[in-house]
């Protein structure tokens, strides 16, 4: 037996949806609003469920028209794909796996699909499918699974730089230079280091797309994953601690190194860092996600349904390429062929 939560409006008993723009719950019907730190918890239904494959697939029964919901193991929030009706798979949510904020989305989707297509402005070698309407309205607001990690990092890091002299006496050029052994030690304080805890997003994705404001947090709530798909973590504490550590190393290092600043030449010699662990608290980040598979390869795009921050990688369409250099020759072409005959006609 599994749980599910769907979000039906008071009023009418329409589908609610969290609304960005207005940071509540909206039904589209009725036009109600509701404070999602304020709404009663949505009605939650015991449903049978079966399971293929072990436990990577699981099968629920819609509440509201009684559609089959296949979803895999680690999905926290979909949608019907019958009736479109919201839905929680509260198991996913709770216990270890309930997350201890979320950043709610602070843009819809209309302001994704426009952040989207100004991204593709200036671009004439597109190729088509990148910008039909069909293809950008499948662009998905998803609650990706993040671990936050503190930590304070002791660091000790040699350089080796030099200086150089130029001058001249009018016959020879004269180069002195000196080398200089730099010493640098201190402590970092790192707070709120986010990994992403998910395997099926790439974390180079998640990464492009930071940061995400924290002050900007709310207490979880299910009520803010109406409407939005979301996954729980699959990547534990240790696998992303280390990762964290990874980051909090780097940056440290950089730190360090933007210190030794007057020199023509400065290399790193040798770092010792250590980081001494602190707390991690689990967190759900916003973000607009649009695949697109041309000849063969997947194109991701992502946004920060927080800030904005728009990152993506574009093909170019050989076909269109080919085209206006070809006309561009021809261009060129007649226009010089048109140039000799006027001036021999000037003769």
């Amino acid at each position: 037996m599994s749980e599910l939560k769907d979000f039906k409006c008071p009023n009418c008993g329409g589908r609610l949806e969290f609304d960005a723009r207005s940071q509540k719950l909206k039904c589209p019907y009725c036009e109600g609003t509701f404070d999602p730190d304020l709404f009663e918890e949505p009605k939650e239904v015991i449903v049978d469920s079966e399971t293929w494959n072990d436990d990577e697939v699981k099968v629920y029964t819609c509440n509201s028209c009684g559609g089959t919901l296949i979803t895999d193991k680690d999905t926290v929030a979909t949608s019907c794909p019958y009736c479109d009706n919201p839905v929680v798979l509260t198991g996913n949510v709770s216990g270890i796996y309930k997350p201890k904020k979320v950043i709610p989305f602070m843009l819809d989707k209309k302001q994704a699909k426009e952040r989207y297509r100004e991204f593709l402005r200036g671009k004439p070698l597109l190729p088509k499918k990148f910008t039909d309407e069909s293809t950008i309205d499948e662009i998905k607001g998803i609650y990706v699974p993040f671990w936050l990690f503190d930590g304070k990092a002791s660091a000790r890091m040699w350089f080796n730089a030099a200086r150089q002299r130029v001058w001249s006496d009018g016959s020879f050029n004269y180069v002195e230079t000196s080398t200089y052994k730099l010493f640098r030690s201190g402590y970092v304080r790192f707070e709120d280091v986010p990994v992403d805890a998910s395997t099926k997003i790439d974390d180079q994705l998640t990464q492009s797309v930071e940061p995400y404001n924290n002050a900007g947090s709310k207490p979880f709530s299910e009520n803010y994953l109406a409407g939005y798909f979301a996954d729980k973590y699959d990547v534990d504490v240790p696998e992303s601690r280390d990762k964290a550590n990874a980051r909090i190393a780097n940056s440290t290092a950089s730190l360090f190194a933007q210190t030794t600043t007057g020199y023509a030449n400065c290399v790193p010699a040798s770092t010792h860092i250590g980081i001494s662990e602190g707390r991690q608290q689990y967190v759900m980040y916003p973000l607009w996600l649009l695949n697109v598979e041309y000849q063969g390869k997947m194109y991701t795009f992502a946004m920060n349904g927080q800030t904005g921050k728009f990152v993506g990688d574009l093909p170019t369409d050989h076909g269109k390429l080919i085209r206006i250099m070809l006309g561009v020759f021809f261009g060129v072409t007649a226009v010089l062929s048109l140039l000799q005959y006027l001036m021999y006609m000037a003769r």
